[in-house]
């Protein structure tokens, strides 16, 4: 992974199915700073992070909760959840995708972003109209 080289924005990537679930689950409970990274070309253990924060370890839990709500409605059940107990990073591996949960403190800490720099930015705010997304992007 390579730090010096600029991370495309808006990627006309589609996501598949669970993946929009799982951010549209994320954005219904608040989350902020919402993004999904497309690691299919870096040869990662998984196709795509989901990538968001809560603003404290009760809406990480509450952000968490409704994502495996969600992906259960559908039929997609995650591997394996972890941090669930102590919320300041929950991760949900569902195999081709991992979504982290975060608050902004572990955030800033683990800086998945800046580690996956090379990695596209798929685009996700068009799926919210303007005025929805500042709302839960106050990070």
């Amino acid at each position: 992974m390579t730090d010096n080289q600029p991370v495309p924005r808006d990627s006309p990537t589609p996501l598949p199915e669970p993946i929009g679930q799982a951010v549209d689950a994320a954005h219904q409970k608040k989350a902020g700073n919402l993004i999904v990274l497309d690691l299919r070309p870096s040869d990662a253990f998984t196709d795509y992070f989901v990538i968001c924060s809560g603003r404290s370890s009760r809406q990480v839990k509450a952000i968490a909760d409704g994502i495996e709500e969600r992906l259960k409605a559908i039929g997609h059940r995650p591997d394996h959840v972890e941090g669930s107990v102590t919320a300041d990073w929950v991760l949900i591996d569902c195999f081709d995708f991992v979504v982290h949960v975060f608050t902004p403190e572990t955030r800033d800490f683990y800086a998945l972003e800046r580690l996956w720099g090379n990695a596209v930015r798929v685009d996700v705010s068009s799926r919210y109209s303007t005025s929805q997304q500042s709302a839960g992007s106050s990070q």
